[in-house]
């Protein structure tokens, strides 16, 4: 189970799209519904004289008398809001899936969402047309919700047209702020995007990758001298984003013309579906590998140390291979891509892959093997 699994909850799906929930979503709710409940909003009598919000739209409910509805009101904002960062996310996911590129799943976390996409697009247009979805789907919100809030106008400055403004004002929001060029935001994509137009695709990610985390400094000095703590936890999110961004980019670029035959091993260690499990942990002790096909005339499953992990110590002299063993077998053939083996590996979660060959197994693959091509290649270049 890796991280981002450990860290959320599945909601669900959307067009086939797991929708996770970070647990951070769960921290920013409340500190989100009382900043809406308690920033103020004036009178109708002030909003007629004064220009106050993003195009005269409330941005709280503050000048709502009764606490109850203010803080209710909050909660339900910010759900809304969020659902539509959700949207905001599916917006670059559709478009990535229009243009072949899998999504592993969307994340709404602390400060918005994550698209988790399989690959980056190999086209820099791509990634263009992907970058700009997300505010594109933003502004059409906000422009749709300050119509509303201008449709609404008779019913003065209520409950009801408050929250619509509010909801036109942070969708506008959300929409400018993902534009600024500070990768990996949506506008350092797009820098990325006309950056690899004129050179090559590492140099341009160096580059935005450099604008996101000066911006993010700039962001975090600004927060710690005005006080403000919320410019310092954005500034560290798009500093460590831009940074994980940058690692992402030079194992995708390393890999590439890499084939799977390069990099497995052949010479496999197999395991029989009556071998008892105490007998595969000594196996383990002695082979030092976490994973194993298990054969019985062809490969039937695989088993690895995750899956002894579930047995107590006292049953694993009564329990077989074949009860614990994982029986879908995920494959690559000699002459894929590195990147497809990698691909695989992070979407189905999981440490090795059976290499097939004409139906016959010629190898496993694991990350270790990745990790090892990845510093010898890195190692050749220097």
């Amino acid at each position: 189970m890796n991280e981002e699994m450990k860290t959320s909850i599945q909601l669900g799906k959307i067009i086939g799209i797991p929708i996770r929930l970070h647990i951070s979503f769960l921290l920013i709710l409340p500190l989100f519904a009382y900043a809406f409940a308690t920033t103020n909003t004036p009178s109708g009598e002030w909003m007629q004289s004064h220009t106050w919000g993003l195009l005269n739209t409330p941005i709280g409910f503050g000048g709502i008398g009764d606490s109850l509805i203010r803080y209710v009101s909050g909660t339900i904002v910010t759900l809304l809001l969020f659902s539509c960062v959700l949207l905001h996310e599916l917006g670059h996911s559709y478009m990535a899936k229009k243009h072949g590129i899998g999504i592993k799943s969307i994340t709404l976390i602390i400060f918005g969402g994550i698209s988790s996409m399989e690959e980056i697009p190999p086209d820099p247009r791509i990634e263009s047309k992907v970058s700009v979805a997300g505010p594109s789907v933003s502004l059409a919100i906000g422009l749709s919700f300050y119509f509303v809030y201008g449709l609404l106008e008779f019913v003065s400055l209520g409950i009801v047209r408050i929250s619509v403004g509010m909801l036109a004002f942070y969708n506008f929001l959300l929409c400018g702020f993902n534009l600024l060029p500070a990768f990996p935001m949506d506008g350092g994509r797009l820098l990325r995007s006309w950056l690899a137009k004129r050179m090559s695709y590492v140099d341009a990610t160096n580059k935005a990758v450099s604008v996101g985390k000066t911006f993010a400094l700039i962001m975090g000095m600004f927060g710690l001298f005005y006080g403000g703590f919320w410019f310092i936890l954005i500034a560290f999110f798009v500093y460590i984003g831009a940074s994980e961004e940058k690692k992402a980019t030079e194992v995708t670029v390393a890999l590439r013309g890499v084939k799977v035959r390069d990099i497995m091993t052949a010479d496999v260690q197999i395991v029989k579906p009556d071998m008892l499990v105490s007998e595969l942990v000594d196996l383990m002790f002695k082979e030092k590998h976490m994973g194993y096909p298990v054969v019985d005339g062809n490969v039937i499953g695989i088993v690895t140390f995750n899956d002894i992990r579930q047995i107590p110590s006292d049953k694993r002299d009564s329990i077989y291979v074949a009860n614990i063993m994982t029986h879908e077998v995920i494959s690559v053939q000699p002459d894929d891509d590195a990147i497809t083996a990698l691909k695989l590996l992070s979407k189905h979660d999981i440490g090795r892959l059976i290499v097939m060959e004409d139906g016959v197994m010629v190898g496993i693959v694991s990350r270790a093997d990745l990790v090892r091509s990845l510093e010898l290649l890195g190692q050749m270049k220097l």
